[in-house]
């Protein structure tokens, strides 16, 4: 049985001062840097109308606490008996802001959320300092800074801060407070499904997880059961699953925008292409112990493809968007996918398997093939925590980029950046495209070089001319650490990217004029 979870908070704006907020409880004041060097730090507004209310000079608690300004940094006032006006009162929170940049009111958000555990109602005046750069990204960093997954037979030890009020913005705000809520939650989303534990995650419950999210967001849904995988010929799919009691599923979600015409509904769609792999033991070429101990996240593609479609409609992504998930097991049986053995994909191309942990690209292959021939896609970007060099390459904070399309690699770039989930564009190598070859199939899963670019180039066969990307997020799959909106443990990055790019006013931009030199 799957264990209750705790929720993000909820949102509002109020045009007042954040005291003056009915039964609030923290109260959390931006703290901005110095109008020159050596002069004193500032604090936003309400901090003057606060201050007087408690008869505490804040700057000097700042001063005496040798804070810095700087961005997520929190100092802490505690108001045992709360003042005149504000009976509930408590907490007084001010938080560092840095220099105002996007990622600096992220980090702000998630420092707040944080210090604000286990309270009902807080209120802030953070993003009011510059609504237009710092809104969004308070929001989404505030869910993710309370972001927590449990299994335990006691109840939650901590819950997030129940509600957060915005202060001293406008109702016409509303409409981008709720945007960023759907962008937090679908990261929310992402990360929850890679932190189930596999003895539950199995590609049957995934996509049973699928069908629940569809009915939620009004999208249509389709699941192949091992029996239909086997008559498409969906061969890598099932090869990499063969192993499992726990057989595999492909997913198939469709969003189309809410009131276009007949000529958009029937216009190329966006695909969008997820490993679902639930547990990944590394079949024959089993991984060693300590590196399988997180496998369960090894499905964090296909839970961002899940997660954004379900916020598609929320974030007034312009275009038609279909969702692919190919989940399975990979696992180790008498009946097991072996060295040497041959697969044959979706569409006929076969691949030599000379390592059953290079399985990702297997399944991706299947999904990918389909993608291009039914479905008539003007863009299709695959998501994956698909090898280990992208980590040894760029460490765990950037995640890998290869495309084959110079306008789409721009948009996922500037959208990562935007969105707190930077990539970096890496070469799709053709030096490297012999070690895909093979002498008895058409490719080879695993033929050595620099492992990124191999894979890579491995699925660049699968897409023929149609403009693609691939995120190769095994580098950013996992937090080491609490740090800003990341909590230690899978991460669900890619979906913040995704809905940036995808909710913008027009994705498709300049894609398909402009292929890679």
């Amino acid at each position: 049985m799957f264990p209750s979870q705790v929720s993000p908070p909820g949102f509002s704006v109020d045009g007042g001062l954040p005291h003056a907020v009915a039964e609030v409880e923290v109260v959390a004041l931006p703290v901005l840097p110095a109008a020159e060097a050596g002069q004193p730090l500032l604090l936003g507004p309400g901090a003057d109308q606060l201050g007087d209310l408690l008869g505490t000079d804040l700057l000097g608690v700042l001063e005496a606490a040798r804070a810095t300004g700087g961005a997520g940094e929190v100092t802490s006032v505690p108001v045992p008996a709360g003042v005149a006006g504000a009976p509930d009162l408590r907490w007084v929170l001010l938080v560092g802001l840095g220099s105002g940049t996007r990622d600096d009111f992220r980090r702000a958000g998630a420092a707040t959320a944080r210090a604000a555990t286990d309270r009902s109602t807080l209120a802030t005046t953070i993003p009011a300092v510059d609504p237009e750069v710092g809104l969004t990204p308070f929001v989404v960093g505030a869910v993710l800074g309370s972001f927590a997954f449990q299994w335990r037979s006691a109840p939650p030890e901590q819950v997030p801060v129940r509600r957060v009020v915005l202060a001293g913005l406008a109702d016409d705000d509303l409409a981008e407070v709720g945007r960023a809520q759907a962008t937090g939650a679908a990261a929310w989303r992402s990360r929850m499904l890679a932190w189930v534990p596999s003895n539950l995650k199995t590609p049957d419950w995934l996509a049973d997880q699928a069908l629940a999210l569809a009915g939620e967001a009004g999208l249509q849904v389709s699941v192949w059961d091992e029996k239909q995988l086997a008559k498409e010929g969906f061969g890598g799919i099932l090869a990499v699953g063969q192993a499992s009691t726990r057989p595999p599923r492909l997913i198939r979600l469709d969003y189309r925008p809410r009131g276009s015409g007949r000529a958009q509904r029937r216009s190329s769609p966006v695909v969008l292409v997820g490993k679902g792999i639930t547990f990944d033991t590394g079949g024959i070429s089993i991984k060693p112990g300590e590196a399988m101990t997180n496998m369960k996240r090894d499905m964090t593609g296909g839970g961002v493809v899940m997660s954004t479609m379900a916020a598609l409609e929320a974030v007034g992504c312009p275009v038609p968007v279909i969702g692919l998930v190919a989940a399975a097991e990979n696992s180790i049986s008498g009946n097991a996918l072996r060295p040497g053995d041959v697969v044959r994909h979706w569409g006929g191309r076969t691949t030599e398997v000379t390592n059953t942990d290079a399985e990702g690209r297997l399944v991706l292959a299947d999904a990918l093939a389909y993608a291009v021939a039914e479905l008539d896609p003007a863009a299709v970007v695959d998501v994956a925590t698909l090898t280990g060099a992208i980590k040894v390459a760029l460490g765990q904070q950037v995640g890998g980029l290869f495309a084959t399309d110079d306008a789409l690699a721009g948009a996922l770039t500037d959208a990562g950046t935007t969105a707190g989930e930077p990539v970096w564009r890496m070469p799709l190598a053709s030096a490297y495209e012999d070690k895909v070859g093979s002498r008895i199939a058409d490719s080879d899963n695993a033929g050595g070089g620099p492992g990124a670019i191999i894979a890579a180039l491995f699925l660049q066969h699968f897409v023929g001319d149609v403009p693609w990307a691939h995120l190769d997020i095994a580098s950013t799959g996992d937090s080491p650490e609490d740090r800003f909106e990341w909590s230690k443990g899978p991460t669900g990055f890619g979906s913040r990217l995704l809905l940036e790019w995808l909710g913008s006013a027009d994705p498709l931009a300049g894609i398909g004029r402009n292929p890679a030199t």
